[in-house]
């Protein structure tokens, strides 16, 4: 059913996790990187260390935009690359809290051919290959049906530099809470995305994260019926700086919201 490379993604993915699964509670370097609580283990490095070896062997002739190593390119400049989070829940993994991800996704110059996003503490494998819908664990995926912002079921991240509220992200998450809407922050960009292909969440939004963060994540939604763009609905790739994904039935009422809370408070100033 996949390409091969989709295939490799799969297999490289679920081998990461289990390097990931048998460092997890274990005794483990950490170290930070620029920004408060950005943190990085010895794991994320043997993962991504092992992701790229496994994928270079496959396909040599491809390029790479990893998190901690990032972007390698093999010869010429490969039109087709490799995106990869070794470690997407670092925080999370750093203190024993099950909640983490692989993910990895290949992309073509602006088009994500396939993306692979495996949480190995549930042995959830999400999959989604460009016109070939997304699943988990085989099962074919679908967004929720949700059409009512107000009793949707929202996730959302924050950036490291949360402090300075860029964006004014702390504003639009105490809005969406005023509205009595529950939002959940797992930690991990990838399974917000891969949750909302899932119907588990009716949509999702964050600031300033890297194009490794979303990459398969923003597949899977749309694989899955989706809709991913920018909070102001103009289209979005992997390298903008915020990302709104929802199941499309209340992407008009989330992206009003978030953009009403910015000019709300840029006015007032």
């Amino acid at each position: 059913m996949f390409e091969e490379y989709t295939k490799v993604a799969i297999e490289t993915a679920k081998k990461a996790g289990k390097i990931l699964q048998e460092g997890f509670g274990s005794s483990f370097k950490i170290s930070s990187k620029e920004g408060k609580n950005n943190l990085v283990t010895e794991y994320d490095n043997r993962s991504e260390e092992f992701i790229i070896e496994n994928l270079r062997k496959h396909f040599p002739e491809f390029s790479f935009l990893a998190e901690e190593s990032g972007k390698t390119e093999n010869g010429n400049k490969c039109e087709f690359v490799w995106v990869i989070d070794p470690l997407d829940g670092t925080v999370n993994y750093a203190h024993n809290l099950p909640i983490f991800s692989v993910s990895i996704a290949l992309t073509k110059q602006k088009e994500i051919l396939c993306g692979v996003i495996y949480n190995p503490m549930l042995d959830e494998l999400f999959v989604a290959e460009k016109g070939k819908g997304s699943y988990l664990n085989s099962a074919k995926l679908s967004v929720s049906l949700c059409d009512d912002l107000d009793s949707s079921f929202l996730v959302t991240g924050f950036p490291y530099n949360i402090d300075t509220n860029p964006g004014h992200c702390v504003d639009q998450f105490v809005q969406m809470l005023k509205r009595g809407i529950p939002v959940r922050r797992l930690g991990s960009a990838a399974l917000d995305l891969a949750y909302v292909a899932a119907g588990r969440f009716d949509g999702f939004w964050e600031i300033n994260l890297n194009p490794w963060d979303v990459a398969a994540g923003v597949l899977l939604v749309q694989e899955a019926g989706g809709l991913v763009t920018q909070y102001n609905k103009e289209p979005y790739w992997i390298s903008d700086n915020n990302i709104l994904a929802t199941n499309g039935l209340i992407h008009d009422q989330l992206s009003e919201t978030l953009i009403a809370c910015y000019l709300e408070i840029n006015n007032g100033n």
